[in-house]
């Protein structure tokens, strides 16, 4: 009983994937071209800002230091340095 279960799920499977791959493949059109996206802008923003920090290194420590003792993470985190670069 157990592998009669067994044989009929697996034929029913493998006929679903039979039909599936050419129904796949011929829907298959070139995609255009991707756009860049915001995870790389933020990236490229990331890094100048850290360019422009590095500069001021005792300043940067300590807006580290108040973040470490904040415990901000992600984006809180670089804002935060942001501003704190920022002051004065």
């Amino acid at each position: 009983m157990f592998r009669t279960r067994i044989t009929t799920v697996a034929a029913v499977l493998l006929s679903a994937t039979i039909i599936a791959v050419p129904a796949l493949a011929q829907t298959a059109a070139p995609a255009p071209e991707p756009k860049k996206s915001r995870l790389t802008l933020t990236r490229e923003k990331i890094k100048e800002m850290r360019a422009k920090w590095k500069a001021n290194r005792p300043k940067l420590k300590a807006c580290r230091a108040e973040v470490k003792k904040k415990g901000l993470t992600g984006d809180d985190r670089w804002f935060f340095i942001s501003g704190c670069m920022e002051k004065a």
